[in-house]
Formats: C-alpha cells, structure tokens, sequence
C-alpha cells in the first residue's frame, strides 16, 4: 500500500471512529446519569480483569503478541486522537499488569540481600511507573489553543507594563530585550517598559535613559527576582504585567497574540507561552546535535504545557508571560516562598479560582545555558524548588484545586526526584553480575515476558505522543547527565524545605578552549566503569555455565541491560567534553533578504545565512570583489521595510561573507532588533526545526554518541598519564 492510500485509510478510520463517538453520546440511553455510571463501572471492572488475570508463560507471551500487533496496526491506520489514546490505554495496561504481577509474584526474597536491592528496584520501579502514567494524563490530549485577535477600537486595548528583571547580566545581552519590547506593536500610550536592575548599574541606568525606558531599582535584592518584581508593582499602574528575562527576546507581535485570551475571559489571571533558545545548551552543543535532537525543554513547552492547559493548570515560568494585575495582587504577588517562585505563584493563583492558559506560538527567544556546570545549577534550582512546593504546599492534599489540577502540579514535581531512581537503573543488574542478588524471585523468561509489553508500549506510545518533542532514549541521557547532581539537593530539601536558596543562572559568557571537565564527569566515569566490569563478569558467567541454561539466560538478560547502561553512561561522559565558545553574541541561522550596497554605486541582491546583533553571514550568488577589511553598508528587509547598516567585512570566500557591524547609532541598533531578532517567523522556524522521531535512528544516533565518549575520555585519560609522566620526569631530572 503506498503511503498516500495508507494516509487516506488512516483518515477514513478516524473519521468512522468519530461518527461512532458521536452515534454513541447522542443515544437516549446515554443521557440516563444511571446509564453513564453503569458503564462506566463495567469498564473498570473489566480493566480490573485484564490486569489482574494470571497467566502461565505462554499465554503472557500470547497476551504479549495480540497486544504489539494491535498497536502497531492501529498506529499505521491513523495519526488521529482517538487512536492515541487506544494506544495510551494498551500501554497502561501492559504497565499495570507488569507492576501488578512484580508486587504480588516476584517479592520472595530469601536474602537481606536480595531484599535490599530488590525493593530498591522495586520503589524505583514504581517512581517511574507514577510518573508515566501522569504524563500520558497531562500529554493525551493537548488543547492546542488559539490567539484571540484584539478588538479594531486601539482605545478598548488595555495598558500594559514590561518588566525586564536583572542582576548581572551585561547590558550586551539586556539591549535586544529592551529594543524588541519598545518595537512592540502596541499604542505608545498604553505601553511602559521597565528595567528592574538589582544590580544598581550606573551604565544600565544610562542606557535605560538613552532609549526611553523606565529604570527601577531597589535598596536590597530580598527574595531575589520575586522581590524584584514585587517592590515594582506599586511603582507602575499598568492593567497587566509582561515579564521577560532580560535575555528572551520577544517578537513585536508578542502583545497582540497574547493580550486577546484576556478580554474574552475575565477569570484568566496568567498566560504563558514558550521559552525558545536561539543558543545551544551544553547538552546540545558538546554533543553537536542543536536543531537536530529536541532539547529537554521541548517537551514541556511543546506538549506538557499544552496538555495542562486542558486542565487549567498551566504553570507560570518566569518569562514570556502576561499576568493580570489584580489577580497577581489578590495573591500577594510573585510568591517569595520557593526558589521556583513562577510555578508556585500559578499554584496560587488556581487555588484562588482563576485560570492560567497556555499559548504554543514561539513568540519570544533567548540565551540557554552556555556550560555545563550552568546548566546543571539551573536544574539544581528548579527541582529544589518544585521538592519546596511539595513539601510546603502540597497540591495534593491541599484546597483549591479539581483532581486534574492536582494530578498536573503533583506531575510536575515528582519529575524532579527522578535522580535515585535514575541511578538504581543504572546500577540494578550490577546487584545480580557482582553479588548474585536476586532482584527478582522469577525465572528470566517469566520477567521478559512481563517486562517487555511494559518496556515496549511506553517507548511505542511515548514515541506517538511526544515524537515531535522528544526523541526515543534521549530523555535517558538528560537524566543520567543530572541525576547524581539532584538526588542530594532534592532529597535534603523534602527534608528541610527552607533550605533552598535563590541562585542566578548567568547567561551570554563565553568558553575560551574546549576541555574535558573531569570534576562533573566524574559520577558518569564510576557508572561507566562500574557497568564495564559487570559486563566482563556476565561474559565469564556465559562461558563458565554453558550448561545451565537458566543461569546463561539470566546472565544474558542482566548484560543486555548492563550494555544499555553503558551506552547512556558513556553518551553522558560525552557531554562533559565542553566545546569552545567564543562568540558573546551567538548567531542565529536565518534567511532574510539582504542587498550588499558595493564599492562603485552598485548593489547584488542576497540573503543572510545567519545573523547576531554584532554581526551577519551572507550567502552570496556570485563572488564580489571584496577583501578582509573593506566598509560598505548592507540593507535588510522586512517585508517593504528596509533599513541600511554600516558593515565591514571580516570573512570572505566564493559563496560566503562575514559582515561586522560599525558603530550603530541606537536607532540603528533598534531598527536592527525589529528586522531581526523581533520577527515572528524566525522563532516559528526554530520550533518546527528538527527530524521526527525513529526509535530505531535514535538508537543509532545515541550509539555514536557513546562511542565519541568512549572516545573522549580514552583520549583525555592518556593526556592525564602523558602530562604526569613528563612532570614527574622533570621533577626526578631536577632533583638529580
């Protein structure tokens, strides 16, 4: 079948799916309440059935087949929802049988040994159980809002401050913020930008009086960036509040997609919309995979999010957000009790009753995170305090909130105390190949016969949902390159929830030279070791029991595992090789349409091939007779507007150029944010950037990168031993 009759046969089935749906809701029957409860308890019931039902080997095998070859039928006939979520109900299953024949089968411990590291397992098992389930709640059926236009009458728009909170940022990254806010397309009148400097900079308070925008400051930095926003809402007046960190970006049509949603409902107290990056972070750039593999955001903001948002649960992120004044007033303010100061504050403000929503339309784009010791501060921050929330504010238990609701903030949280089960994965089969503990009392045939629908309908299902969010494997390399760094700080903080402190994540530095961090690396190398030795006792156990076949399988079945803990491991080691970074401005690749003004009053039609706020590349149809050097202006364009920038040339070659800009006056500099960084489409290209997902190319590509790991490490390993052996030779050589 060719795929387009495949297409227009998975379309005919959803469309046959869904007249069924609705034959089915509109009988008479079905408006008896009675009738909907009787269903209802006779779907549980034999959900119930099919999970608990005992089967011997066989049948769980059979049980096992039927259950793969539905679902891969069913997700070649059709891309709809309603096939999805069939696909999310046959992996709940398979899961829940899994689990419930691990609990009430597998638990017969002979051994305090055994006991140790199998409920080890077992709790860690359960976490990532938990945790599936409520994602497939939250990711299921995202609501895929709509902007809300704003009315034709500019006098109904209501007023409207932004905020541009900073501390020690350099004025270089804060400038494009503060251009693209004032090139808003919004009535002047109704529109004040404001920079909330708590780092007291007399060159910021300089440039903010130099452009026009409000400069705010404070005596104390309390509280750190809620504070900062706090001490300035009595100092403004406007309707609503958008907040940008001062290195997001945002387009000029931010406010008028944005700003609709709250004029048609007036209970809507915050919207949120996504954080896009521009710059690689450490992940994507020390393992040269940026704008290829989804970075660990993108899943949150590209379905997470979505789907919270058909609950009402949408969390506040700190930027690129518009909030309601009132509302943000009714609730005291940024909340100042968690060091996620954004998703506590949304908490808040749903338990007061009002609605947060979700816009996903990249309207604004910013720095990531340039290395990785950055990198893994920042999440160090956000699961302390998502531990707080938690711990203080337990949306489980406490008022306010519908059960979705709580299911969504209590997601959010339990996500970040994947650290300890993240490592006892990782080390789970060492348990057996290093002592002989038995984490399982079944035989090796009984577990893959359970254990495999487990596996492979969340990787099949999870494919489906989030294939354009986040590749297959990948999610395990995130987490392994964080775990042993948010196991403690986590833990420690569901302890003693006050301990968390505020820390700034620094943006826009530069890496001078590449090198091997050995410091973060180190967890990485002991798994990676570790898991190689168990290997090497696997093999031996392999050869020296070729008799006994149940011990080889089992052998076998903990060094398949062992070698996908060596492959994440190994692809983590990777990302400790931190790449130079020399450009404080990153570019961003772009295709604009440019015309170089040449030297003799000419002038060639081009287009850009990326571009920074210091600098452009040109694509070039044909050489020009330009060297290293030379001035000449370039103009860019927007649609009918141009503008004209002075340039000199830094690179030149047949089909490329290097331009630099010179001494841009600040309307120059504006004008440049406008046709640059502020355009919609670019960011809108960013977020569809990327190759679907293929659990079988993901594979691969994971692979090379373990490889390259295996790599780097031998490589700077031998450096070590070349450096020490040659200080130590000059060491002998001297004292003779």
């Amino acid at each position: 079948m060719s795929e387009v009759q495949s297409s227009a046969s998975g379309a005919r089935v959803e469309r046959l799916s869904e007249k069924f749906a609705r034959w089915l809701v509109s009988l008479p029957l079905w408006n008896y309440r009675i009738i909907r409860i009787l269903t209802m308890l006779l779907a549980a019931g034999l959900f119930v059935v099919v999970v608990t039902a005992p089967l011997d080997l066989a049948y769980q095998a059979l049980f096992a087949l039927v259950s793969f070859g539905a679902a891969i039928i069913l997700g070649r006939l059709s891309q709809g929802r309603l096939v999805t979520l069939v696909l999310v109900t046959i992996s709940v299953v398979a899961s829940l049988r899994y689990m419930y024949w691990r609990v009430t089968s597998t638990l017969g411990f002979e051994t305090w040994l055994d006991i140790g590291f199998g409920y080890g397992l077992l709790l860690a098992e359960i976490y990532a159980l938990t945790v599936l389930l409520a994602s497939y709640f939250q990711s299921a059926w995202p609501l895929q809002r709509q902007p809300i236009m704003m009315p034709q009458d500019l006098a109904s728009w209501p007023t409207i401050d932004i905020y541009i909170p900073t501390y020690n940022e350099s004025l270089s990254v804060v400038r494009q913020t503060v251009f693209a806010a004032l090139a808003q397309d919004w009535p002047a009148e109704k529109l004040n930008v404001y920079v909330l400097d708590d780092g007291r900079r007399d060159d910021f308070r300089d440039f903010c009086a130099s452009v026009g925008v409000g400069y705010l400051t404070r005596p104390d930095n309390k509280h750190a960036k809620a504070g900062n926003i706090n001490a300035a809402l009595p100092r403004t007046n406007g309707e609503y509040i958008v907040i940008f960190d001062c290195d997001h970006v945002p387009t000029r049509s931010f406010l008028q997609i944005s700003v609709g949603w709250f004029l048609k409902d007036p209970k809507l107290a915050m919207l949120q919309t996504p954080h896009v990056f521009f710059s690689p972070d450490p992940l994507e750039k020390n393992l040269d995979v940026f704008q290829q593999v989804p970075n660990e955001g993108r899943l949150f903001y590209g379905l997470t999010q979505d789907g919270n948002d058909l609950w009402n649960a949408t969390f506040f992120c700190g930027s690129c957000a518009v909030l309601r004044r009132e509302p943000l007033l009714d609730v005291g303010g940024v909340a100042v009790e968690s060091v996620t100061e954004d998703a506590l504050t949304a908490l808040k403000m749903n338990r007061k009753g009002y609605n947060t929503a979700y816009l996903a339309i990249p309207l604004a784009a910013g720095l990531a995170t340039e290395s990785l010791s950055r990198h893994i501060g920042q999440r160090i921050r956000w699961a302390r305090g998502m531990a707080q929330i938690l711990r203080s504010h337990n949306p489980l238990l406490g008022k306010g909130l519908s059960l979705s609701q709580r299911i969504c903030y209590v997601s959010a949280g339990l996500h970040f105390f994947y650290g300890l089960p993240r490592l006892v994965f990782l080390t789970a089969p060492l348990a057996y190949l290093f002592f002989g503990a038995r984490v399982f009392e079944a035989s090796a045939l009984m577990i893959a016969a359970y254990a495999l629908p487990h596996i492979v309908h969340a990787y099949m299902t999870n494919t489906r949902v989030q294939g354009k969010f986040r590749h297959s494997f990948w999610n395990e390399v995130y987490e392994s390159v964080l775990a042993w760094y948010i196991m403690r700080p986590t833990l420690a903080t569901l302890v003693a929830p006050n301990s968390a402190t505020f820390n700034v994540t620094a943006k826009g530095g530069t890496i001078e030279k590449s090198f091997f961090d050995w410091t973060l690396s180190r967890p990485y190398i002991i798994l990676l070791v570790l898991n190689l030795i168990g290997m090497s006792i696997g093999a031996w156990q392999v050869v020296t029991n070729m008799n006994d076949s149940g011990l080889v399988f089992t052998a076998l079945m903990n060094m398949v595992w062992t070698m996908h803990n060596i492959v994440i491991c190994s692809a983590s080691v990777a990302v400790a090789g931190e790449q130079r970074q020399v450009r404080a401005s990153p570019r961003v690749d772009a295709e604009l349409q440019a015309t170089l003004h040449l030297p003799g009053g000419y002038g060639m039609a081009c287009t850009t091939s990326d571009f920074s706020q210091d600098g452009l590349g040109i694509s070039l149809p044909a050489p020009v007779p330009l060297a290293v050097g030379d001035t000449l202006q370039v103009a860019i364009f927007r649609d009918q507007v141009e503008a004209l920038f002075p340039v000199q040339v830094v690179f030149v070659s047949d089909t490329r150029l290097g331009l630099r800009f010179l001494d841009l006056s600040l309307a120059q500099q504006v004008e440049l944010a406008q046709l640059t960084f502020a355009r919609a489409d670019i960011w809108a290209d960013f977020w569809v950037e990327g190759e679907p997902d293929s659990p079988l190319g993901a594979s691969r590509h994971i692979a090379k990168v373990a490889v390259r790991g295996f790599k780097v490490l031998v490589r700077e390993s031998l450096m070590v031993l070349v450096g020490r052996r040659r200080t130590t030779g000059k060491t002998q050589e001297a004292a003779s």
